[in-house]
């Protein structure tokens, strides 16, 4: 299944079986014609990396920030490259944004540095099949634990004018699926444990924990995560039409 998450709002918006003979490349832009993106910043894991998509995101008046991987070829190297020769000149032609974040006994580093300058971006390979591209960026995320530090450097294309700052917020918020939908699912309502498997049972039952993922989210008057709400949702009658009342 492909999901379509909405950060700002903490909802499901729509979602989409992929085929078994295909990948997630079909399945995007069905998902991105069944949502009215205009205006939205849409992101993207490696796999959507591609001019179509871009392509389709432009034409339905969105901005796009795709993540870039080694397996994307020239484009990749190219990018890389690009900011190695901009370290050397200490980014003169770039913008740059820091935050730190502290918390579960760990320090979490992130820079962002973001170009926009046509000098650099024409030595892109075939930039101009990419649909109102006009940014590339490096995010380097640090991890720091008591006893170990992490780095990871990830680079990016954007059809975002340049902004460092505007780049970090929607990368960092690209993560949100996975912390506040997927592992939601997992711990609060055990997907990876369901045993559905017959015909569209596992397509249907998605859709529902969905439902109820997104009822739960907007219910605000339980102070206690989504597991609890459940159970409470379960044994208070009351409280279960509060949460159900979000449908209409």
């Amino acid at each position: 299944m492909v999901s379509a998450w909405a950060l700002e709002n903490q909802l499901v918006l729509a979602q989409v079986k992929v085929d078994k003979k295909s990948n997630e490349i079909t399945a995007i832009p069905q998902l991105l014609k069944a949502l009215a993106i205009s205006g939205c910043i849409v992101t993207i894991d490696a796999m959507g990396c591609q001019k179509k998509i871009a392509k389709q995101i432009v034409d339905q008046e969105a901005d796009y920030v795709l993540a870039l991987k080694e397996n994307q070829g020239g484009l990749y190297k190219a990018v890389e490259d690009l900011f190695d020769y901009a370290q050397e000149t200490a980014f003169a032609d770039g913008d740059y944004h820091k935050s730190i974040n502290k918390g579960h006994g760990r320090i979490e580093i992130r820079e962002c540095w973001t170009i926009s300058a046509p000098d650099y971006l024409a030595f892109l390979p075939k930039r101009s099949a990419w649909p109102g591209l006009q940014t590339i960026v490096m995010v380097k995320s640090e991890r720091r634990l008591e006893h170990k530090t992490s780095v990871k450097v990830r680079y990016y294309i954007s059809s975002l004018a340049d902004g460092a700052r505007q780049h970090l917020k929607a990368i960092r918020g690209h993560w949100g699926i996975e912390n506040q939908v997927h592992w939601v699912l997992d711990v609060a309502f055990r997907e990876d444990d369901c045993r559905i498997r017959n015909e569209n049972g596992p397509q249907n039952f998605a859709i529902l924990r969905h439902i109820a993922l997104n009822l739960l989210k907007q219910e605000k008057t339980a102070k206690c995560g989504i597991k609890a709400k459940r159970l409470k949702a379960g044994w208070d009658q009351d409280y279960l039409l509060k949460v159900l009342s979000g449908l209409f």
